[in-house]
């Protein structure tokens, strides 16, 4: 047995293949284990055969790696996430499993890997999850909508004037309550049918995005209250928010880094004789960049104090957009404080 093991793992849907390092940058071993939890204890029994596991590289960690990433750290083994491979160093040494884990597992031993991932494991998975079930029927029922409106604008004339002051107010419900009878027009008869249905498609998603609301701001309560009392702040973005941060936000050390991580802090952009130039980061989450947006928006149409900062910011010459960039900053400072590792 060595001192110590690094390892890496390369994940996919149905095998991981794991590398193990000594301290010294060694191969020991390269193996592959199903996906499941067998198949987790097996990796991990064989990782400690060689020695003590200082930490793992996983690659994946929000996807097939999740379930491995969640099973080490249960078991006290410490996880960083990897990136995917260098395309350089890809392009150089060729694509392989193997290759891909080795890779993970020096990326875990020189430290170029040392992201704390998102565990998965509490009140903030379960609103990611339900935040995917709310996009997707807010998309499905705008979707719908549109579709039921194009068709009031292409009906029949005796539907078409039913319906003509409908178009923003009323459509639904009005839609959703026809009883329609077959008479001497086909077309008006099926065209009804298709109106009553589709209203009562979008009536049934709006009743999901509401039960879904109502989960939500349980969950916030008990994890985070204190974020739905910043202005702009609905359950919707503060949802967003804590989806970003994550089960074990106190992995973002500073402030700074949950700016980061909303794509809203400024990156150097200076070279040869262009100094002290800066921009906005083109990463991060852009769940959570729309979600800052979305409350600056509010903030600047009902929040006196950002109304007058907007008339200041102006008069020194600034456009709407740099002072959006400027509020997202401050908004994503603001945020941090009522992340749950600050309660």
């Amino acid at each position: 047995m060595v001192s110590g093991v690094v390892g890496g793992v390369d994940t996919h849907a149905d095998v991981h293949v794991a590398a193990a390092l000594d301290l010294n940058g060694a191969v020991l071993g390269i193996e592959s284990f199903p996906t499941d939890t067998a198949g987790y204890r097996l990796l991990a029994d064989w990782l400690t055969a060689f020695g003590s596991v200082v930490k793992v590289g996983v690659e994946g960690t929000g996807s097939y790696g999740v379930g491995l990433a969640r099973f080490l750290h249960a078991n006290g083994v410490e996880v960083v996430e990897v990136d995917r491979p260098n395309r350089q160093k890809r392009r150089r040494l060729g694509k392989s499993d193997p290759i891909d884990a080795e890779a993970a597992a020096r990326a875990a031993l020189s430290g170029e890997a040392s992201v704390t991932p998102k565990w998965r494991d509490g009140t903030v998975e379960q609103m990611r999850v339900l935040m995917i079930a709310r996009r997707s029927a807010r998309m499905q029922r705008n979707q719908t909508l549109n579709q039921l409106r194009q068709i009031v604008f292409c009906s029949p004339d005796e539907v078409r004037a039913r319906f003509k002051d409908r178009f923003k107010t009323g459509l639904v419900s009005e839609a959703a309550a026809m009883r329609p009878r077959k008479g001497s027009d086909p077309v008006t008869y099926t065209t009804c049918v298709v109106m009553r249905g589709l209203a009562r498609r979008i009536r049934d998603l709006n009743d999901e995005m509401r039960t879904i609301d109502d989960a939500l701001t349980e969950l916030i309560g008990a994890t985070a209250p204190s974020l739905l009392e910043c202005h702009g702040v609905g359950v919707v973005t503060a949802a967003t928010l804590l989806v970003t941060a994550g089960d074990n936000p106190d992995r973002l050390h500073t402030e700074r880094s949950w700016a980061h991580l909303c794509g809203v802090a400024p990156v150097p952009a200076g070279s040869g004789k262009t100094t002290g130039r800066v921009r906005l980061s083109y990463g991060g989450n852009r769940h959570a960049n729309a979600a800052l947006y979305q409350i600056v928006l509010t903030r600047m149409s009902s929040d006196p104090e950002t109304r007058n900062y907007v008339r200041r910011r102006r008069a020194e010459g600034l456009s709407t957009r740099e002072i959006m960039r400027c509020l997202k900053r401050y908004v994503a400072r603001q945020t941090f404080k009522h992340l749950p590792r600050a309660a």
